[in-house]
């Protein structure tokens, strides 16, 4: 602690001009630290707005090339995907998922041919290519764990094939990191990594993200509630990211980010692996919605919001903020 007291201590004085606080400025950020999630369709020359998700869009695949260009030219260093799909293609195992020339998969590879220093996060999960709008397989109305991993693995493969460079599972399902980790490992893709959806509750905030990938509309009940965490949890989560890490998972996420910030900080202190958090889309359009109506300042909310992250602990952070936030960035 300081001997020093008032009045000879004055902290105001590391505050009084902005080359000053940015001298002494703890946390930083940087497009460096974002990963963008972007949503792709099927069709050509697309993108099309989400009502939900003010100036996010789903973008087809040569649009969402564009993107990817974007993003390079910001110096963002990867991007999420996440696909919605044909409601024809849709059943009640999500066969679609696994499937080599499915549109994320075709997504992918276009992207890996125009901007192959891009990389490319794909979600692992059935939720977008299942006919219920679950997560995994329903089996007497109950999540089947273990036949879940079964198909998450088949997708990961898959995935792997198409050029992914890091496997997301938001599956929440037990043991899958492991299965997902052998199965990569077996087929020769030692080196794709994993960023386990390690904390991810059942959170209010998903509601737009379901939107735009087309998977809630048929939900009810609690369902997700049997596989995603308990807000109301915290050493659950440690637990969850404990057994993670410990079957194989690269980086570990937090969702979502700002009602969970506590549990950043408390993961971080107390594993000191990689950690990530996604600002969701419910965070994004709350804030976009208080941006539009005028009682936010737009980049100062903006920044602060990014800022919590790492002050917590993040080393990176998904965010539908990333571009215009590395274009702030950039004219600093």
């Amino acid at each position: 602690m300081p001997s020093a007291s008032y009045p000879a201590l004055r902290l105001r004085r590391l505050r009084q001009k902005a080359g000053i606080r940015d001298m002494v400025q703890e946390t930083q950020i940087s497009p460096s630290d974002f990963i963008w999630p972007l949503f792709v369709i099927d069709g050509e020359n697309i993108f099309e707005p989400i009502s939900s998700m003010p100036d996010v869009f789903r973008y087809t695949i040569d649009k969402l090339v564009e993107q990817a260009e974007r993003a390079i030219s910001l110096n963002i260093p990867a991007i999420a995907l996440f696909p919605k799909i044909d409601e024809n293609l849709k059943d009640a195992d999500g066969t679609e998922a696994s499937n080599p020339n499915s549109l994320i998969c075709r997504a992918v590879r276009a992207v890996k041919a125009a901007t192959p220093d891009l990389i490319i996060m794909c979600d692992v999960a059935l939720d977008p290519y299942t006919d219920h709008g679950h997560d995994g397989i329903l089996s007497d109305g109950v999540i089947a764990n273990d036949e879940t991993i079964t198909h998450l693995t088949a997708q990961a493969l898959t995935l792997a094939k198409a050029g992914c460079d890091i496997i997301g599972p938001s599956d929440m399902m037990d043991g899958r990191v492991g299965a997902i980790r052998a199965a990569l490992d077996g087929a020769g893709f030692e080196d794709v990594l994993i960023m386990s959806y390690a904390a991810k509750y059942a959170s209010a905030f998903y509601g737009p993200f379901r939107d735009a990938v087309g998977a809630g509309k048929k939900l009810g009940g609690d369902g997700k509630k049997t596989y995603q965490m308990n807000p109301a949890n915290s050493d659950e989560a440690l637990r969850e990211i404990e057994m993670d890490l410990a079957e194989g998972a690269d980086m570990v996420m937090v969702k979502p980010g700002m009602p969970y910030l506590d549990i950043i900080r408390r993961a971080k202190d107390r594993y000191n692996a990689p950690l990530f958090a996604y600002q969701v889309s419910g965070e994004y359009s709350m804030l976009m919605a208080a941006i539009d109506n005028g009682w936010l300042d737009r980049h100062a909310a903006m920044f602060e919001s990014l800022m919590s992250f790492k002050r917590a602990g993040c080393d990176g952070i998904l965010t539908y903020l990333a571009p215009e936030m590395a274009e702030i960035l950039q004219k600093r």
